[in-house]
C-alpha cells in the first residue's frame, strides 16, 4: 500500500505512520525506480487496524479472533513470522533437512530433541504389538478405507488396551504419544511400524526406492505443526476437558480430513488429473477460476510471498522425481512446475503445502491418498504437542456465545 492508503486505513497522519515504521510496528520497502517512495505491507496495516478496533470494541475483537484475527491462546510450540515457520525457535526448513521425525516429535513434546531415543528406541510392549498383528492386516485389506480412516478405526481399539494413557502428567504423555504415533504409522502401513518411521512408509509404498525415505521424512516434519489451525484448536479443546491423547488425536483427525483442511489435497489431486487432459493449461486454469473463484492449493494468508514448507517440498520433489521421470504431462517438471507458474501469472499466488504434498506424491509414484496420509501422520505430532501444552494449562476452554436469536419475553 502507499503511505496515503496505509494512513487512511489506520486513520492516522503520515508522521504517525512513519513513527510506526521506526518502532517496528509496520514494515515498508522502497519502490523500484523511486527511492523516495515507499510501500507498506497490507497485512501489517490490517493487523494494526484490528488492534485499534479491538481496543474500541473488545467484544467485536474477540469474535473476530476466531477468523484469522488476533491470537486467542498462548503457545510456545510454533511461530510463524516474516514468511518463516519455527518449532520452538528452530527453523522448520532446516529441521526438515537435518533432523529425524522422532527428534522433531521430541522437540515439540518436551523441548529437547535429545529425548528422541528414550521415547522411540524402546521396542513396543507386547500389549501394543497385539493390536497391529491382530487387526491391522484386516483393516489394510478393506479396499474402501483410506489411510486416515484406518487410523480412525484403530485409535479406539488401541485406547481400550493402553491403560497408561490415562496418566496425563507431563513426563507420561510424550511416552503415550510415541506409542500412539507408531500405532498410526502401523495403521497406514498395514503392519507394525519400526523406527525410523518414514522408512516404514517407504518400504510399504515404494520398496524399490530406498532414497525416497528422506523425502518422506522432510514432508512429515514440515507437516508436524502449524500454530492454531482448526485441527490444533480442536485438539486443545478436547485436551482441556482432560481427554486422553488417543481421544485428542481422534478428534483432531476428524477435523483434519475435512475438505477445508487436510482434505484439500483431494481437490489438488483432482486439479492435477484435469490438468493432464487440458490442451491449453492457462485456458483451463482461467476457466476453472471463472467457475470456482479459486484454485485449490494456492495462496496462504500467512505467507503472502510463498509458503516455505511448499517451496522446500517442491524442490525435493523436482530432484526426487527426475529419477522417476516419464515423458509427457505426467512428468513432475512438465506439470507441477507449469501449474505453479501458470497460476502465479493468473493470480499472483504461490503453492501451498497441499499442492506440494500432491506434487511430491506424483514425483514418487505414491499410492492414492498418500498426501493426506503424510499430512495426518505428521500433524499428529503437533496434535499431541498441543495436548501436552493444554494439560499443563489445566484450564477448560469455554468461550461464551453472543446470542443473536429470538429475544425471550415474559407474559404480563
Amino acid at each position: 500500500m502507499s503511505a496515503v492508503q496505509a494512513a487512511g486505513m489506520l486513520g492516522i497522519s503520515l508522521p504517525t505512520l512513519y513513527s510506526y515504521v521506526s518502532r517496528g510496528m509496520l514494515r515498508s520497502e522502497a519502490v523500484a525506480g523511486r527511492p523516495r517512495t515507499r510501500r507498506y505491507l497490507r497485512e501489517d496495516v490490517r493487523r494494526l487496524r484490528e488492534q485499534k478496533e479491538g481496543r474500541r470494541d473488545p467484544a467485536k475483537a474477540a469474535a473476530g479472533s476466531l477468523h484469522w484475527g488476533n491470537p486467542v491462546l498462548e503457545s510456545s510450540l510454533t511461530l510463524i513470522s516474516e514468511g518463516r515457520i519455527y518449532y520452538r525457535g528452530a527453523d522448520v526448513v532446516e529441521l526438515a533437512q537435518q533432523a529425524t521425525v522422532e527428534e522433531v516429535a521430541a522437540l515439540l513434546w518436551t523441548g529437547d530433541r535429545g529425548q528422541a531415543p528414550a521415547l522411540f528406541s524402546r521396542a513396543p510392549s507386547q500389549q501394543n504389538q497385539e493390536l497391529p498383528r491382530a487387526a491391522l492386516s484386516r483393516i489394510a485389506k478393506t479396499a474402501h478405507l483410506g489411510p486416515v480412516e484406518r487410523c480412525q478405526i484403530v485409535l479406539p481399539l488401541a485406547a481400550a488396551m493402553d491403560f497408561s494413557a490415562y496418566n496425563l502428567r507431563p513426563a507420561a504423555v510424550p511416552k503415550t504419544g510415541a506409542r500412539l504415533l507408531r500405532l498410526l504409522f502401523s495403521a497406514v502401513c498395514g503392519r507394525p511400524a519400526s523406527v525410523p518411521l518414514e522408512v516404514s512408509l517407504q518400504e510399504t509404498w515404494i520398496p524399490e526406492r530406498r532414497a525416497a525415505a528422506d523425502l518422506l521424512r522432510a514432508a512429515l516434519i514440515v507437516c508436524a505443526d502449524h500454530e492454531l489451525n482448526v485441527s490444533a484448536f480442536t485438539a486443545r479443546c478436547i485436551a482441556s476437558a482432560q481427554a486422553t491423547p488417543y481421544e485428542v488425536v481422534a478428534g483432531a483427525l476428524a477435523a483434519l480430513k475435512s475438505r477445508r483442511h487436510g482434505g484439500l489435497s483431494a481437490q489438488v489431486e483432482a486439479l492435477f488429473r484435469e490438468a493432464v487432459q487440458a490442451k491449453n493449461l492457462r485456458l483451463f486454469l482461467a476457466e476453472r477460476l471463472r467457475l470456482h473463484a479459486h484454485l485449490p492449493g494456492f495462496g496462504h494468508r500467512l505467507y503472502p510471498k510463498g509458503d516455505p514448507r511448499a517451496a522446500l517440498l517442491l524442490s525435493l520433489a523436482q530432484r526426487g522425481g527426475k529419477r522417476n521421470q516419464r515423458p509427457g504431462k505426467n512428468a513432475y517438471g512438465s506439470l507441477a512446475g507449469e501449474l505453479a507458474g501458470a497460476v502465479r501469472e493468473l493470480t499472483g499466488e504461490h503453492p501451498t503445502l497441499d499442492f506440494a504434498l500432491v506434487a511430491l506424491a506424483r514425483a514418487l509414484n505414491l499410492p492414492p491418498q498418500s498426501p493426506l496420509a503424510l499430512f495426518a501422520l505428521g500433524r499428529t505430532i503437533g496434535s499431541i504437542a498441543h495436548a501436552i501444552e493444554q494439560y499443563a494449562d489445566d484450564e477448560l476452554i469455554r468461550p461464551r456465545a453472543r446470542y443473536v436469536g429470538v429475544v425471550p419475553y415474559r407474559a404480563e
